[in-house]
């Protein structure tokens, strides 16, 4: 199968940069659903005008480019040693091209590979079929929504819904809990896979199989049906919204599979994945390895963009636009509340974990008194120039709460930005030193990239490309302030309000 690696480099690309026509049909139903001038409305059409960028710029949708996992059903008498080295190959061409962030990491030593491959990585499942054809899928799942799968060992109790039995709707209850419990730190509105059953193992994997069906499809087992249709209908009730801001819109698929289990044991698994839902297939000409057919639509000329918010509509919200500057003072950031749109310009720096690790007990490269952090980790190209980036979203900021107090307080930082909002630790120490959380829009990595206009400079590449510390010049630079410096933090006041909500869905509906 001589062109069989191209094949996989090609499948590899139109994943990571073109989302399928079913996926941006249910966006673009979400964003029906969406009053335009909430604050999930205005993330809405970010994602919008970020999905039509990555395509028209063959750039990735989203920056976290994921631990690429393929399945694979091959003739009896494939090489499949073979075709695993093809892949490998095509892995590797994609993330020098910056089609992929390099993701694998030494769980051990933290070191990147730098090339997506390592012990583990990237995840291939190959199946022997009757089939004279090569069906091979690929799902591209960043660590943001792979955070938030959740398995749940039933009987259970669960928070606001009381307890969970080894029956449908105590499957039920687990799959509002799931939605529940990712809030925004998933990037919503997002899909859910539901394995039920298996071991722990297995029913991760149905969990993540079910992302592969088609985001239109019907289940063929009725109660199934019956339980995707109840779960679309109610965890929309919720109150989540995209980004977590809160809303009407919070999630946009979800498919429930079922196997058999130990008497003993009854699983119930699910696989979050954000509203970058990247899976893509195709089939392959076993002779050649040529694409014969791809498995899932196009998103090529299916827009869900349907133009930027208008003034007017801006002025019906109670978003108020700030302009600032780096550095930032700490008056103009005491100025600031929930709410405001805050429109940065000047550099800023990038800082993920290892990073905010480093800084406990080392001094900064670079002066941070007054300035801004992104938690973002970008996929980034070198030429003769210089560096460029080529995606570049926010990253879940919860991961740093350990950390982010203690900086803020030993280097003055005034912003800090990221996705999903951070803990009471957080929130303490920005009302005692000035300072707030700036929610940019998960996954916009196209729509924030177009905001950097030119890296300065680089620290700490021995952390690797993702986790290196970037110096960034940046101009029109938008987010939502959604924890303030004076103890008001949004994403706790969704979490209290869906909670409440949550209580409703308490009562038996499948017997």
């Amino acid at each position: 199968m001589q062109h069989f690696e191209d094949s996989i480099y090609n499948l590899i690309v139109e994943t990571s940069t073109n989302l399928p026509g079913d996926v941006r049909r249910a966006v673009a139903k979400g964003r029906a659903l969406e009053d335009r001038a909430t604050r999930s409305g205005l993330a809405l059409t970010t994602i919008a005008q970020n999905i039509g960028m990555a395509e028209q710029q063959v750039s990735p949708i989203c920056q976290d480019t994921g631990m690429p996992t393929f399945i694979i059903h091959t003739p009896v008498g494939i090489n499949q040693i073979e075709m695993k080295k093809d892949i490998h190959n095509a892995i590797v061409r994609a993330t020098k091209n910056g089609k992929l962030r390099p993701n694998s990491v030494d769980s051990l030593t933290g070191e990147n590979s730098g090339d997506n491959l390592g012990a583990g990585t990237p995840v291939i499942h190959f199946e022997q079929w009757e089939e004279d054809k090569i069906d091979v899928r690929l799902i591209l799942k960043g660590g943001g929504c792979e955070n938030k799968n959740i398995q749940y060992s039933l009987p259970a109790e669960l928070e606001g819904l009381g307890k969970a039995g080894r029956d449908l709707d105590g499957i039920r209850k687990c799959i509002l809990h799931a939605v529940y419990q990712a809030q925004g730190q998933g990037c919503s509105a997002g899909f859910i896979g539901v394995g039920i059953g298996g071991d722990r193992t297995t029913g991760y994997e149905l969990a993540k199989k079910q992302l592969f069906r088609k985001v239109e499809d019907v289940n063929p087992i009725e109660d199934l049906s019956k339980l995707e249709d109840y779960i679309m209908e109610n965890a929309n009730k919720l109150g989540i919204g995209t980004m977590g801001f809160g809303g009407e819109v919070s999630l946009l698929g979800c498919k429930v599979g079922v196997m058999n289990r130990l008497p003993a044991s009854f699983f119930v698994s699910v696989a979050y994945n954000c509203w970058a839902f990247r899976r893509q297939g195709v089939l392959v000409d076993p002779s050649t390895g040529n694409i014969e057919d791809w498995l899932y639509e196009s998103g090529t000329g299916i827009s869900v963009d349907d133009g930027r918010i208008q003034a007017s509509e801006l002025e019906a919200t109670e978003s108020r636009e700030v302009r600032l500057t780096t550095p930032i003072s700490e008056e103009d950031i005491r100025s600031l509340r929930v709410g405001d749109v805050v429109i940065l310009s000047g550099e800023m720096h990038t800082g993920r974990d290892a990073l905010h690790k480093y800084l406990m007990d080392h001094d900064a490269p670079v002066d941070l008194d007054g300035a801004v952090i992104y938690h973002c980790g970008p996929v980034m190209m070198k030429d003769e120039e210089g560096w460029h980036v080529k995606a570049a979203g926010p990253t879940t900021s919860i991961r740093e709460e350990p950390y982010q107090g203690d900086i803020i307080k030993k280097f003055g930082i005034r912003a800090v930005i990221g996705k999903g909002g951070m803990g009471p630790k957080t929130l303490k120490a920005l009302h005692e030193h000035g300072g707030v959380y700036l929610n940019a829009i998960g996954g916009a990595a196209q729509y924030y990239a177009e905001c950097i206009k030119k890296v300065n400079a680089v620290d700490f590449m021995e952390f690797g490309i993702p986790e290196a510390m970037w110096h960034l010049d940046v101009d029109g630079f938008a987010a939502i302030v959604t924890m303030d410096a004076h103890g008001n933090s949004l994403h706790a006041d969704v979490e209290k309000d869906s909670a409440a909500k949550l209580t409703q869905f308490k009562e038996p509906v499948f017997k």
